[in-house]
């Protein structure tokens, strides 16, 4: 394989035009202010978790309502060029209900937001399929939204949406119970999901000599622009059974952008990860860094690299767990441990890598 314009370490994701750090800088800002609107603790509407977990929950008269939002990002791109539409909406719902879930919540409801540079009703319809089998999929209702045609500001359209659910107040899960020896569970990704495809894009298409999106993958034969439309899949049936009928679950945790990062995200200061078995690296993440010259520690910062979804529970409940992911034909495997670690550092021995924060360094 060829590569064109090497990147260094920790600099792709910037250089291709996602610039984590400063928009880090922007959120600490912006939350000192929108937190100036909360309510008093224990009044009506008052917001129970801290900015910055997958989704928060707000006290409605002694119920927990829980919310959240986000959106398809630059895979909205990555249909256009493929001219196909039927999919995104999967993505939208899941980015939407595998956040919701974090905190232990019934999904129920979402509204989307579509923005468009020019109006187009077929490309409008095709989006409200995989809206629709998106909610099916999580087995909720879109009730409402908005389309908006943006000419001056979007170019080729967005797509983001706002989904609601429902928790019982002492029910919240963030991770505050874990303890060192509680196993973390990793369920498999469909691919690339809906994160780090501006990177993936740098990678692929903007070289000297850029990619089809009819190539296909070596191992695979799939096509590109297939394997990178991959729509994300969806955890809510499996993830709410677990609560179900699995006692004392401890963490429920989205791998989105920040990779396994998302694991010190949990609310409990003296624990790390130790991950000693991940699963392998699937093939699209091995042609972006093969491709795009990234370095391994930052394609574990901005990629899922395999691992969709984490539940993390007592090694009394693992065979319960595994029962029940398998039932719903999920693989999923025990990738590691809750280990003693008030640094909150995610360590993945068998990539030589060590993490805090958002970052991996290399060992």
């Amino acid at each position: 394989m060829t590569r064109d314009h090497p990147i260094t370490s920790h600099t792709a994701y910037r250089d291709s035009g996602v610039d984590t750090d400063e928009a880090d800088i922007g959120l600490s800002q912006l939350v000192q202010r929108i937190i100036q609107t909360w309510p008093a603790r224990c009044s009506f509407g008052s917001v129970q978790l801290p900015i910055g977990y997958f989704a928060n929950v707000i006290d409605i008269g002694g119920s927990g309502l829980a919310i959240c939002t986000d959106g398809v990002g630059s895979k909205a791109v990555i249909a256009e060029r493929m001219n196909k539409y039927d999919t995104i909406g999967i993505d939208c719902v899941a980015m939407n209900v595998n956040d919701l879930i974090c905190v232990g919540a019934q999904p129920v409801s979402m509204v989307d937001y579509i923005a468009v540079e020019h109006v187009n009703a077929q490309v409008l319809d095709s989006i409200a399929i995989g809206l629709a089998k998106g909610a099916a999929l999580a087995g909720i209702s879109i009730s409402g939204g908005e389309t908006a045609q943006l000419e001056d500001v979007v170019r080729g359209f967005d797509l983001a949406a706002t989904a609601v659910g429902t928790v019982s107040l002492d029910k919240i899960i963030t991770g505050r119970h874990l303890e060192p020896g509680d196993c973390v569970i990793g369920i498999e990704s469909s691919g690339i999901h809906s994160n780090g495809l501006t990177l993936a894009r740098r990678a692929f298409f903007k070289r000297d000599r850029p990619l089809p999106l009819e190539y296909p993958l070596p191992e695979s034969g799939v096509p590109l622009g297939e394997e990178l439309l991959r729509p994300t899949l969806i955890y809510v049936p499996e993830v709410m059974e677990i609560l179900k009928r699995v006692p004392d679950v401890k963490a429920l945790i989205n791998i989105t952008s920040d990779g396994l990062l998302n694991l010190n995200r949990v609310h409990n200061a003296r624990v790390g990860f130790r991950i000693d078995e991940p699963p392998p690296v699937p093939e699209i993440f091995k042609l972006i860094r093969e491709y795009g010259n990234v370095r391994t520690a930052e394609m574990f910062e901005v990629f899922n690299m395999g691992v969709g979804f984490c539940v993390v529970v007592g090694d009394s409940n693992v065979s319960l767990v595994l029962s029940i992911l398998a039932q719903h034909g999920r693989k999923a495997w025990v990738i590691g441990n809750v280990i003693e670690d008030s640094t909150k550092g995610v360590y993945l021995p068998h990539h030589r890598l060590k993490g805090h924060k958002k970052r991996f360094r290399e060992e």
